[in-house]
């Protein structure tokens, strides 16, 4: 006797199955129109993912990571200092960065191109705005590292003569500029002694004296040439921003009173300069300027304490905040670019020259912020 017909399975969500016996659903067969629609939709999905991943000729600049110089870098202090009392300091002093892709090495794809047109704290430009067309990765990186060392040793610099260091400097001849003044008059190799009489010591005396002078002026230098001393009188050309410029370039050698290490990898570039001196300031006096505040900041800085301006300061104000900054230390000639565009929760007071970096983060540290400048003000 044949056993009864077996009842459909079904399963938890309740839809009946057709099956051959108790347990097993029977194959539906595949059309091929199914087929090829299946397989057509999947192609899409792969060439629209292949799309999104493409390299495409846009640079990203995003908030790059941000560092204490008051802190550890790698297990080791950022900064380290020999041959002076160093002291301990609270509160952060945070350099800031930008991180960018669509360079040699570092493609954007259309994915972080739509990302970064939808966020409010990244930017995107043509590639050929930010990096040097024909430029490879090992070029554009050894040019920042040289700007990394350069800012460097001018923080260095600017920092012990903020605090009254001399710095003894031999200033060497690297060559005139093509067409300029000095040009046949000055050479490789000639070590600038004096200007119009007067002992030039340091690097930054000698660009104080260039800001004062106007183009035009007939400076008598008084140089070392080959072991001998001689004069040669070179007329000033004019240099953007005021002042005057002897159209030469100066290789300068320090020789430090204080022997300042900055350890930092894989960040390149000129525009951690102030913080990189503020930091040493700090470490180097018994006073704790930042006290307990979360300070970040940004600006080049010169050998004779002034600030320059940078690039990305939107990116590295974001970046800031991010981690942790309640006040940002903004180059002047940078303001354009801030107002308008400060994170909530973040404060920004601009800064012209060292000094007055170092006295923002005393009062920040302080709590007496009111006469603060900022950039509207």
């Amino acid at each position: 006797m044949s056993d009864p017909q077996q009842p459909a399975t079904v399963p938890d969500d309740g839809r009946p199955l057709d099956v051959f016996g108790p347990d097993e659903p029977r194959a539906v067969p595949v059309t091929r129109r199914a087929a090829l629609l299946t397989f057509g939709m999947l192609g899409s999905a792969v060439l629209l993912l292949g799309m999104l991943l493409l390299p495409v000729p846009y640079a990203v600049n995003g908030p790059g990571p941000t560092l204490n110089t008051l802190g550890e870098y790698d297990g080791e202090p950022l900064i380290s200092i020999s041959g002076a009392e160093t002291y301990e300091s609270t509160g952060e002093l945070r350099l800031t960065t930008v991180s960018t892709t669509g360079g040699p090495g570092y493609p954007s794809t259309l994915v972080r191109v739509i990302q970064g047109w939808l966020s409010g704290s990244t930017q995107v430009l043509p590639a050929e705005y930010v990096f040097p067309q024909g430029a490879t990765q090992e070029q554009i990186d050894e040019q920042n590292q040289a700007q990394m060392t350069s800012s460097q040793e001018n923080a260095t610099v600017a920092a012990l003569e903020e605090l009254g260091y001399t710095v003894p400097t031999t200033m060497t001849i690297a060559g005139a500029v093509e067409g300029g003044a000095a040009e046949g008059l000055l050479q490789e190799g000639d070590v600038l002694r004096s200007v119009d009489g007067t002992p030039m010591d340091s690097y930054a005396q000698l660009i104080d004296l260039l800001a004062e002078t106007d183009p035009g002026t007939a400076l008598t230098l008084g140089i070392e040439r080959d072991g001998q001393a001689t004069d040669v009188t070179v007329t000033t050309g004019a240099k953007d921003g005021g002042g005057s410029q002897l159209g030469v370039y100066i290789d300068p050698d320090f020789d430090l009173p204080v022997d300042v290490s900055i350890k930092i990898e894989q960040i390149g570039g000129s525009s951690a300069g102030t913080m990189f001196a503020l930091g040493i300031i700090d470490r180097l006096t018994p006073q704790d300027e930042a006290n307990g505040a979360h300070i970040a900041g940004t600006g080049t800085m010169e050998l004779n304490g002034d600030v320059g301006a940078i690039g990305g300061i939107r990116q590295k104000m974001a970046g800031a905040l991010r981690d942790g900054a309640s006040w940002f230390l903004a180059p002047a000639d940078n303001c354009d670019e801030v107002v308008g565009h400060i994170p909530d929760g973040l404060q920004v007071t601009r800064i012209d020259t060292l000094s007055e970096a170092r006295a923002a983060v005393e009062a920040i540290g302080a709590g007496d912020t009111a006469d603060l400048p900022t950039c509207t003000g």
